[in-house]
């Protein structure tokens, strides 16, 4: 029977990407199928899937449109497919990645199996101790603007496996499907939201910048990560020259860097003199500026490297709040449950560099379990008893948060 179908797809393929769908989670589409739902009839769903897209029969459906609102202002469009689309685009990741990851470049680090955001953070201290200068760059809307006729020309250097251009095409075209019910058309990008989309975002990249600096500026070192990147220069005439050069190879790709995130940052230390605009850049999270620090034979100088950025810094006070204020009704071992996944998280990223910062900071999370007692507990109103409280606490369960067993409890 699997002789007869146009395209060969295989069965084992369907259901590994099912259940890669369903270890990400994630919300329903505009169908309202939840994976539970999914689940329900799991074995006709999947034969029903692998039965469309091996006849060619295939067509997902609109993307459910969501806006959630950006870090500094304004909001950002995501779209959220149906569960079997998903699995779809699954089965299409495990039969294109083989084909691109072994080509991209080293310093490509965003959403790779192989690379990491730590990784670009390492590469890139490294790097600054070595070029006085860098450009910081931060490509517009990437997801939104990629050109669809080059992407899909980039898809094919790489592949001639019918159905998986077809269903490509498909995806990148679908609409979106709006809260008030009205379709969106796309005439460019991919949806962000998708399992398919960050490959594909990596694959026009890998053209639009990471091989034109190979070729065009083979000595400025350089890291991305997705839309963000920085490229490293010896002078600030180097600087200028490239990112001239830069702006031009975006139009020509059809993006555009955006005016407010790239700029010309000179790595200010010890050594390096003058007054600059621009002596400190962020990048995934951290803030690399000039910074006191403590050689080997316990010398002080000051160093250009990273720490845990305020953007950071405010977005993990605000999860915090946030589980602060909907578990009153909980106990103290029951908050720690919720907030200890959040907090070794925070400390394994931002601890890699700059570990004391890092600590200052977790270690105002005592003053969140505060603000948590003194509102659960009418006998800990006053913010001093509350205190005596958790340091008992802490006393008697020194491992019961994630910051106490490294050391962070409250003062006694």
């Amino acid at each position: 029977m699997d002789k007869e179908k146009s395209y060969e797809i295989s069965r084992h393929q369907v259901m590994e990407a099912y259940k890669m769908v369903k270890a990400n989670k994630g919300a329903a589409g505009i169908d309202g199928i939840t994976i539970e739902n999914f689940e329900a009839d799991l074995k006709n769903n999947l034969y029903k899937l692998w039965n469309r897209m091996s006849s060619g029969s295939y067509f997902p459906m609109p993307v459910k449109g969501v806006e959630i609102p950006k870090k500094n202002k304004g909001t950002r469009l995501l779209g959220v497919p149906a569960i079997i689309d998903r699995i779809a685009q699954m089965v299409a990741v495990l039969n294109l990645e083989p084909l691109v990851e072994p080509v991209f470049c080293d310093d490509s680090y965003g959403y790779r199996p192989s690379r990491s955001a730590i990784d670009a953070v390492g590469i890139t201290r490294k790097r600054c101790w070595e070029y006085d200068w860098l450009i910081e760059f931060d490509i517009k809307g990437l997801f939104d603007n990629i050109d669809h006729e080059l992407l899909l020309k980039a898809v094919r250097k790489h592949t001639d496996c019918k159905w998986l251009i077809l269903y490509i095409e498909r995806w990148i075209k679908v609409p979106f499907h709006m809260h008030d019910g009205s379709l969106v058309e796309r005439i460019a990008g991919v949806c962000q939201g998708g399992p398919i989309s960050p490959i594909l975002a990596n694959l026009f990249m890998h053209y639009a910048f990471d091989k034109w600096m190979e070729r065009q500026h083979p000595n400025n070192p350089w890291a991305r990560y997705a839309d963000d990147g920085l490229i490293h220069c010896k002078t600030n005439a180097e600087a200028e020259k490239i990112l001239d050069c830069l702006n031009k190879r975006m139009t020509e790709c059809k993006l555009e860097l955006h005016p407010e995130k790239t700029r010309r940052v000179y790595c200010k230390d010890s050594d390096r003199k003058g007054k600059y605009e621009h002596t400190s850049f962020d990048f995934l999270g951290y803030t690399f500026r000039i910074r006191f620090a403590r050689s080997k034979t316990g010398k002080y100088f000051n160093a250009f490297s990273p720490a845990v950025s305020q953007k950071a810094i405010k977005s993990f006070n605000q999860r915090i709040r946030e589980i602060r204020r909907t578990t009153t009704f909980k106990s103290l071992e029951q908050l720690a449950l919720d907030i200890n996944p959040v907090i070794r998280g925070w400390a394994n990223y931002f601890g890699c560099y700059n570990q004391s910062e890092m600590k200052h900071k977790l270690a105002k999370v005592n003053l969140a379990l505060v603000i948590w007692a003194r509102k659960k507990y009418k006998n800990l109103r006053k913010e001093s008893s509350a205190w005596k409280w958790l340091k008992r606490c802490a006393a008697t369960q020194p491992d019961l948060f994630a910051h106490w067993k490294m050391g962070l409890r409250p003062m006694t």
